[in-house]
């Protein structure tokens, strides 16, 4: 199983703040049947430029580079991108997908998208030969005007939820729904640490499997798999 979506790279953003910490997340996510973990640091260019942060990013991953055994989930660098308008223009913003893949992943505003923001994210698309993936979209599904995820689907934008909407009692339909209808792609923890933001996917696992059927959430995590091929001797290789 591969955690899409986390913060657990040591002291890069409001996630992990330690090697240790990052450690004990991983091992974690191990218990927890996943296999491979991508390191989504946020990324903001009102901040830093992407080379800047992809040194950063770099050195967050060296921290743990050395402590990391074979038994631990796989890292597969990548970034979480906060989208703004124009983000198309942005030098560099290929060196942001995730690694050995043409996915990006962006956060969108917790607001109504207008109608440039759509275009812009059709454009880009299109454009662009990235596939977009949208972090945590139940943060703004309810926000949005009818019709605007089944047109972004259909123009090749991807989907990511987090663990913990399935694990919300209160949400839990709406997401397994979601996963049935192949309106969803992939499944992060988005884990910060380990007390207030920990690693949750083995409940989200549990419950898709009694719900939708152990055969689904395997067709669910082989769909996950199919973007990440390579070996990884040649993923550690890419990273120096």
């Amino acid at each position: 199983m591969i955690d899409f979506h986390s913060h657990i790279l040591p002291a890069i953003d409001d996630g992990s703040k330690s090697e240790a910490e990052s450690l004990l997340m991983l091992n974690a996510l191990k218990n927890q049947g996943v296999t491979k973990v991508v390191a989504t640091p946020h990324f903001y260019a009102n901040n830093e430029s992407v080379t800047h942060f992809t040194h950063r990013r770099q050195k967050a991953y060296d921290k743990l580079k050395d402590s990391l055994s074979e038994d631990l989930p796989e890292i597969v660098l990548g970034a979480e991108v906060r989208y703004y308008e124009g983000i198309s223009r942005l030098e560099g913003l290929r060196e942001l997908c995730i690694e050995d893949t043409e996915m990006l992943l962006l956060e969108m505003p917790a607001s109504r998208w207008s109608e440039f923001m759509l275009r812009d994210l059709v454009d880009l698309t299109s454009k662009s030969r990235m596939t977009l993936v949208l972090a945590h979209i139940e943060r703004y599904m309810s926000l949005q005007a009818g019709g605007v995820f089944e047109d972004l689907l259909s123009s090749g934008v991807l989907m990511q939820i987090n663990a913990g909407f399935i694990n919300d009692f209160f949400t839990r339909r709406k997401a397994l729904n979601l996963l049935k209808s192949e309106k969803v792609h992939f499944i992060g923890t988005d884990c910060h640490d380990t007390v207030k933001r920990p690693p949750n996917m083995d409940r989200a696992l549990e419950i898709i499997s009694k719900k939708l059927g152990k055969d689904f959430l395997d067709y669910f995590i082989n769909y996950g798999n199919e973007y990440f091929c390579e070996n990884s001797d040649s993923i550690l290789i890419s990273k120096g």
